[in-house]
Order: structure tokens, then C-alpha cells, then sequence
């Protein structure tokens, strides 16, 4: 994978790069290609028949480690020191319309529930794990992976950005009610 990061490579180059049997590396490009982490994409002139490039797909970038969340606490850091806590809460919630926007509703006519469906959705595409429970209070949301979590443990304010976020996605009211202990656990309620 990791050669794969530095561009389109055939069976044959990752072979002669890992000092191992071509057999073998098409034995693994079957494995990752069937967990969607490789794919084909395209072929080069070879000496006697043209050989097949293999690239990562999109989703297997997002298996390599990121700085995302430390550049975003350090970010909210600098900006909270600088604002007033009114100001830092209505810029998260600015942020979290701005992402919402970006993703709009697809079921303008579905019902609380689908919409609410849709926004768990959005959560797992932005690396989240999170499920729908329907409770005498109504419906919540109840994640057990939070994309924020590392911004959360340095200012609790950030659940205000998924808070709007999935208003404005469910396209009514969401009120966060997270438990921010060792590992955050995210809870919204609906409507």
C-alpha cells in the first residue's frame, strides 16, 4: 500500500520494490482488491504484453493517518483565544451549516425518521459510527465513533458544530447532549 501511495505501479514493479515472487503480489492485489482498497487503472506497454497498473482507491487514503484533528484543535486553540466564547460557539455552528450545505438533503419530503436516516449517513461518510434510537423522548442519535473526538477533548464547544450540522441536515431542531468522559459518546436528540 504504501508504494501504492506514490503512484500507479504493476505487478511486476511492486515484485522487483518488495523482493518478492510476482505470484505473491498478485496474491495480495486479490485480497486488496476485494476489500476495495486497490483497484485497476489502466494498462502499460510491457516486453511482450501489456501489464495491468494498480492504484489505492479513494476510500483506502482514508486508512492512512491524518493531521486533521490536531491542526483543527490547534486552529480552535488559537481562535478561542482570540474571541469571546459567544463568537467561538457561533463560528463552530457557522462551520457545521457550511458542511450541512455541502451535503443537501436528498429526501426534501421523507419523514423525521429518513431524514435523520440520511444524516447518520453523512456521520459515517465523515468518519463517524453513530445509530438511530427511537425512545419515549423521541428519536436520538447515539454515536460510538466520533470524527471530533480529538478536538472535543480539547474544547467541548466543537459538539455545537455537529449539533448544527445535523439540524440543518434533518432540517429540524437537534439538541446535543454528548457525554464527553474518557472516549466521547456522541447523543443528539431529534426534533
Amino acid at each position: 500500500m504504501e508504494l501504492l501511495r506514490r503512484g500507479k505501479a504493476t505487478v511486476n514493479d511492486l515484485a522487483g520494490a518488495l523482493g518478492i515472487t510476482d505470484n505473491a503480489v498478485r496474491t495480495h492485489l486479490t485480497s486488496l482488491e476485494r476489500d476495495l482498497i486497490v483497484r485497476a487503472a489502466g494498462q502499460r506497454g510491457g516486453t511482450r504484453r501489456p501489464e495491468v497498473l494498480y492504484e489505492l482507491t479513494p476510500e483506502a487514503e482514508q486508512l492512512f493517518p491524518k493531521a486533521y484533528s490536531t491542526l483543527f484543535s490547534l486552529l480552535l486553540e488559537s481562535v478561542a483565544a482570540r474571541l469571546p466564547s459567544g463568537e467561538v460557539e457561533e463560528a463552530l455552528r457557522e462551520v457545521g451549516k457550511k458542511v450541512a450545505s455541502t451535503h443537501p438533503p436528498s429526501l426534501p419530503r421523507a419523514s423525521l425518521r429518513e431524514r435523520t436516516e440520511a444524516a447518520l449517513n453523512l456521520l459515517t461518510e465523515l468518519g463517524g459510527l453513530a445509530e438511530l434510537r427511537e425512545e419515549d423522548e423521541g428519536l436520538l442519535i447515539c454515536g460510538y465513533s466520533c470524527p471530533l473526538a480529538d478536538a472535543v477533548a480539547h474544547d467541548p464547544r466543537v459538539c455545537t458544530l455537529a449539533e448544527a450540522l445535523l439540524s440543518d441536515v434533518i432540517g429540524a431542531p437537534v439538541q446535543e447532549r454528548c457525554d464527553r468522559e474518557a472516549k466521547p459518546r456522541c447523543t443528539f436528540k431529534v426534533g
